[in-house]
């Protein structure tokens, strides 16, 4: 398992950074082609429809890292009684309602 330093830094594996730059260069993909779509004229319901699958495509790659986060940074925190993550943690669920 991976852990968090003290200095805020997550080291990640290959494959990790690998799957997580995956995700966001499809998710640029999907961003350049709503830019194409909106250059060309598209209809409002087709944009806002690719607008709705990058949103969804966002807010996976996040719970991928927020679930990385609690199982390794959270615990590794807690288990070094440093108390203050579970302040971080409430203040990060409360951005992603």
């Amino acid at each position: 398992m991976e852990i968090c330093c003290a200095n805020r830094t997550k080291t990640r594996s290959m494959i990790q950074k690998k799957q997580l730059s995956n995700r966001i260069n499809r998710i640029i993909g999907q961003m350049n082609g709503v830019k194409k779509m909106i250059e060309n004229d598209r209809y409002c319901d087709d944009v806002l429809i690719q607008l709705s699958a990058i949103d969804k495509a966002i807010k996976g790659l996040a719970n991928i890292i927020l679930n990385d986060h609690v199982h390794s940074c959270v615990v590794e925190n807690i288990k070094e009684n440093h108390l203050e993550v579970l302040d971080e943690i409430v203040d990060l669920f409360r951005r992603f309602q």
